[in-house]
């Protein structure tokens, strides 16, 4: 007789899409700040992808494609805590 072995524990997602956000933690505007994020990065790849030959020139879009995609991660990793304060602002002081 076989046994078989639970992997996962069985979850409600009768809720739909909040319950689906909550088990990967993430909330609506935390999926829009790293999708934001992610489109930040592809046009920072996209930037050292097409730097030219001239050094000078090379130089400067290279460092800015760098920056940029250093805003990518930071917003990535801390767009919550970042955007968390503005979300939750109590407009009645």
């Amino acid at each position: 007789m076989r046994k078989f072995t639970t992997l996962a524990k069985p979850i409600d997602m009768s809720g739909g899409f909040k319950d689906f956000f909550d088990t990967i933690g993430l909330t609506g505007g935390g999926l829009v700040t790293k999708g934001i994020a992610a489109v930040i990065a592809v046009i920072a790849i996209r930037m050292l992808l097409q730097l030219s030959n001239d050094p000078k020139t090379a130089l400067r879009k290279g460092s800015m494609a760098v920056g940029t995609l250093f805003v990518a991660v930071i917003l990535a990793r801390y767009g919550g805590t970042l955007f968390s304060t503005v979300t939750n602002a109590n407009p009645e002081g």
